[in-house]
């Protein structure tokens, strides 16, 4: 009996989970309730001016400020322990961003279809290449809105409805695209428009010592439209001896299409 209980003390787990642009934490439902319901601890943060967060857009001007609750969540963890981050889409930045402030404190970063930037490049690097890969004409609908603070360089975006079915949930629920298309919000990248934004251009800002030493996991979602399944293989190729995985079956929100594929390959990721 002591034996079968140490096991199970070991298979528990903490997951962080980090959502993608203009989403929030509400994303995450299904994977944080199975993950609960395996036995697990799940944490799923809103980073800032997302979902819930009191924030104002406009009051969020910097990419260090939008990732500040996962920083936050991050430096009060107790002493010696070691989360799993799992992180989706635009949110690989400041998992990077969190694993080289706190590499001692990551059991695994896990990107699933997540943009991952290399080290000794600038994070805003991978974002201008996914961009020029996809085209002009690459996100339909979607639309670029005024910025209310002039110290935020660029503006913010918001995903359409036509481009969040088509590229986003084309595989997913009916009832979760409704969900998203009522809970997404404006959001800035900190990535385009903006050569002044520090975290994002620092070219010296992630280093193998501390980003490069955390084990990374990139999860290819073979059927994502947004994030396209051989920029997927570009990026994992830019970080040699990276573990990979992959889910068929699934779109871009694989944590709302697949769920149970998702729990399972994460719960093998964070026993291994």
């Amino acid at each position: 009996m002591a034996a079968s209980e140490a096991q199970q003390e070991r298979r528990r787990h903490h997951f962080v989970l980090v959502h993608g642009m203009c989403h929030g934490a509400w994303c995450w439902y299904k994977a944080a309730t199975a993950l609960r319901r395996a036995g697990h601890c799940a944490t799923a943060l809103d980073m800032a001016g997302c979902g819930a967060h009191p924030a104002r857009l406009a009051d969020v001007r910097t990419f260090e400020e939008y990732s500040r609750p996962l920083l936050d969540a991050m430096a009060a963890l107790p002493p010696g322990e070691r989360v799993v981050l799992v992180v989706h889409s635009h949110g690989g930045y400041s998992v990077a961003l969190a694993a080289e402030r706190f590499p001692d404190r990551v059991a695994a970063a896990v990107f699933v279809a997540a943009s991952m930037p290399a080290v000794g490049r600038p994070m805003a690097a991978t974002s201008d290449e996914l961009l020029a890969y996809a085209g002009p004409d690459f996100f339909l609908d979607s639309k670029e809105l005024q910025q209310e603070n002039p110290e935020i360089k660029g503006k913010p975006f918001i995903f359409g409805p036509n481009f969040m079915a088509q590229r986003i949930y084309q595989l997913s629920p009916l009832e979760d695209l409704t969900l998203g298309l009522m809970l997404i919000k404006p959001a800035n990248a900190f990535t385009t428009g903006n050569p002044d934004e520090v975290v994002m251009r620092d070219a010296k800002l992630l280093t193998e010592e501390r980003y490069g030493s955390a084990r990374r996991v990139f999860v290819v979602v073979q059927d994502d439209h947004a994030i396209p399944v051989e920029f997927q293989h570009r990026m994992v190729a830019q970080s040699p001896g990276i573990q990979v995985e992959e889910i068929a079956g699934a779109d871009h929100m694989a944590m709302l299409s697949q769920p149970e594929k998702l729990l399972e390959l994460l719960t093998r990721i964070a026993n291994n």
